[in-house]
């Protein structure tokens, strides 16, 4: 198991939470998502056989959210 912490650059309402957390656990191999809404600071933990990163940040993409950071 691996654990990630990333920011996210444009969430802001509860809504936008459940979007996250619903595009992340759709990605095959994870085990657990916290996310805390206030900072847009995400928490993820998954078998990193079954998933990588760059999974991750085009599940978040396509649900229209992007990390801190990346263009």
């Amino acid at each position: 198991m691996k654990t990630e912490t990333f920011r996210l650059q444009n969430m802001s309402t509860p809504q936008d939470a459940q979007r996250v957390t619903s595009a992340l656990r759709d990605v095959w191999g994870v085990r657990n998502v916290e996310i805390a809404q206030q900072t847009g600071v995400v928490q993820l933990t998954y078998d990193e056989q079954a998933a990588s990163l760059q999974d991750f940040r085009q599940a978040l993409a396509d649900a229209g959210f992007q990390l801190e950071g990346q263009s």
